[in-house]
């Protein structure tokens, strides 16, 4: 599968590849008999041998950083997709592969793709980790025709014999070579791929221990390197004891810690790509993430964890600016186009869309340059501190069911107090009360989302009443932002001598949806309060 990006963006597409290895004398079998026979898998014929010469130099920091995170950064010449090649990982297993055009000179890369690994590299620099060189022969396997009248290519099968030098840290350079079969997806399915795999492998072939060309490469220098902070050569196993209610509270927070923090890198180049939600699920994760610093307090040393909390507090604010601005400007729109025609008096549209676009644009610039600033990097570092070198209290040694759910208890608290404030206050005073219940009820939430493990369907339960709490206050929040931004617009409006009608009209329907918002939320208040949902946390 193929996805094309605008002419101003880098090239992209989902990489479905397996590697197998082969002896030096293997011979490739008759894969159009093999694999037209199996019609299920739509293929039709077996293409002409293309040959390439392929010669590729990857960088990565000098502890291979990139190498652990199953990223890599290559400068390719030869093929037909010769050029700058990102591959980043995907939750199945899979790559994304990014493309710039060779014309960047800079020895560490195009900023289109460098800035997308800044979250791993952080403040490390880019160099040579090892040069490829490699004679490749592919066959395309087809299918029925296209749209053009042409046969698709469902999938290549290329026969490669690497070359591969890698600079050692005194200037020496190692070479080992091996040749391997490379079976990659093109417009085919799964079940194809795994046609043509069980071809090869009744051929002979097998599937290769090293799936990466790369780490191939450089095994045996990434086996000699200690490991970066904050990283790992391979996905953390799974713990070998599950989360119980006897496990240390340490162990169990760290693992909630330490999950929203590989959030946050995770999603690091999403958001750079404006990719949908990615802003949104960042946010949520740096949220996540503060709240366990407060509501882990007892466990961590607080003079490590307060000043992280307060960098992690910045980001999230700068990420909510473009969030904001994306949920005002979705809902307003369709707010306005629920209207009828002769309710719309003016050119009120155009106003509403310009006022929203500059809004979402300022946002959007907001968190890039928050990605870009080096208080971000530093912020980076320190949760990677925070994975490796946990500053854990006596506290943190207790069992989790005798320590955290008491933690809750006193968020709970903080909700009840923010609760009862709000219901005294002045109406001009209630909106940013309101506001308190709802960072309140957040960060009781995550907080029992967290303990499930150890705390099961009791925890599960209070944290589905606090989010009916929180989702509620956040409508009521969203039309606070609403209503001020069509005031603002009927004030540009009317100066302009346009109508403002329609202005007042929505700024009326927004001011009800608030009132339904703050009565949903009194009803989720009064069914998170009760005492029988909250048992578990005496």
């Amino acid at each position: 599968m193929r996805i094309m990006a605008t002419a101003a963006r880098p090239q992209r597409h989902a990489e479905v590849e397996v590697a197998l290895d082969v002896p030096e004398d293997w011979t490739l079998p008759d894969l159009a008999g093999a694999l037209t026979g199996a019609g299920e898998v739509g293929v039709t014929g077996v293409g002409e041998v293309v040959e390439h010469v392929l010669d590729a130099r990857y960088l990565d920091t000098p502890d291979l950083r990139l190498l652990r995170a199953r990223t890599t950064l290559r400068r390719r010449t030869g093929g037909q997709d010769a050029g700058w090649h990102l591959k980043l990982p995907r939750p199945d297993g899979h790559r994304v592969e990014v493309r710039a055009p060779l014309g960047s000179r800079s020895p560490s890369g195009p900023r289109e793709l460098t800035g997308l690994v800044r979250a791993i590299v952080r403040t490390e620099r880019l160099t040579t980790a090892a040069r490829l060189r490699t004679a490749r022969s592919v066959r395309p396997v087809l299918g029925p025709p296209g749209e053009d009248g042409r046969p698709l290519v469902l999938a290549e099968v290329a026969d490669d014999r690497v070359q591969a030098q890698v600079p050692g840290p005194d200037g020496a350079v190692s070479t080992r070579t091996w040749r391997e079969v490379e079976v990659e997806l093109v417009a085919g399915d799964e079940q194809l791929l795994s046609a043509v795999v069980a071809a090869l492998e009744a051929a002979g072939a097998r599937r290769a221990r090293v799936q990466s060309k790369l780490r191939r490469a450089l095994e045996d220098r990434l086996s000699e390197l200690p490991e970066p902070p904050g990283q790992r050569t391979a996905p953390p196993p799974e713990p070998l004891k599950p989360l119980k209610p006897r496990s240390p509270a340490g162990q169990v927070w760290l693992a909630h810690l330490r999950a929203q923090a590989d959030a946050l890198v995770a999603l690091d180049p999403a958001v750079r790509q404006d990719e949908p939600d990615s802003v949104h699920r960042m946010r949520v994760a740096a949220r996540r993430l503060r709240s366990a610093l407060a509501t882990g307090r007892p466990l961590l040393d607080r003079e490590v964890t307060d000043p992280l909390r307060a960098e992690v507090a910045w980001l999230g604010e700068r990420l909510g600016r473009l969030r904001d601005a994306e949920v005002a400007r979705e809902h307003l729109l369709e707010l306005l186009g629920a209207q009828p025609p002769e309710l719309v008096l003016g050119p009120v549209r155009a106003r509403l869309e310009a006022e929203l676009d500059r809004a979402v644009a300022s946002g959007r610039r907001t968190a890039r340059a928050a990605l870009d600033d080096r208080r971000y990097l530093r912020l980076l570092d320190a949760l990677a501190d925070l994975r490796e070198r946990p500053p854990l209290t006596p506290q943190a040694e207790r069992p989790a069911r005798e320590v955290l759910p008491r933690r809750v208890a006193g968020d709970h608290r903080r909700v009840a107090a923010a609760a009862r404030a709000a219901a005294a206050a002045q109406p001009e005073e209630r909106e940013e009360l309101l506001h308190a219940v709802r960072t309140a009820a957040k960060r009781a939430r995550y907080a029992a989302e967290a303990l499930v493990p150890v705390a099961g369907e009791d925890a599960a339960r209070y944290a589905a009443a606090m989010a009916r709490l929180q989702g509620a206050l956040g409508t009521h929040h969203d039309t606070a932002g609403t209503r001020r931004l069509l005031r603002r617009v009927a004030q540009a409006a009317s100066a302009a001598g346009e109508a403002s009608f329609t202005h007042g009209r929505l700024h009326a329907l927004e001011e009800e949806r608030a009132r339904a918002a703050e009565e949903e939320a009194r009803r989720a208040w009064e069914a998170a309060d009760r005492k029988g949902l909250r048992r578990w946390t005496r």
